[in-house]
């Protein structure tokens, strides 16, 4: 299953780090303020870059290296 590691800009000009199978999906959830508690206290946001990976597992190792 692809995985993706995505980095948003939130309203307030921070940043937030996830990783997920459905970008799109994840993407609207953040939106609707259904993400994470950073996003849904920052909106709108929006995405500011990601990468597509081979395995969920993957893109979840990356995203913990761009957040250390």
């Amino acid at each position: 299953m692809k995985g993706y590691m995505y980095i948003l800009l939130c309203s307030d000009g921070s940043y937030y780090t996830g990783s997920t199978n459905d970008l799109e999906r994840r993407l609207a959830q953040h939106q609707n303020g259904e993400g994470a508690n950073h996003t849904k206290k920052r909106l709108p946001v929006s995405l500011l870059y990601y990468e597509e990976y081979q395995r969920i597992d993957e893109a979840f190792y990356r995203e913990k290296q761009v957040q250390g």
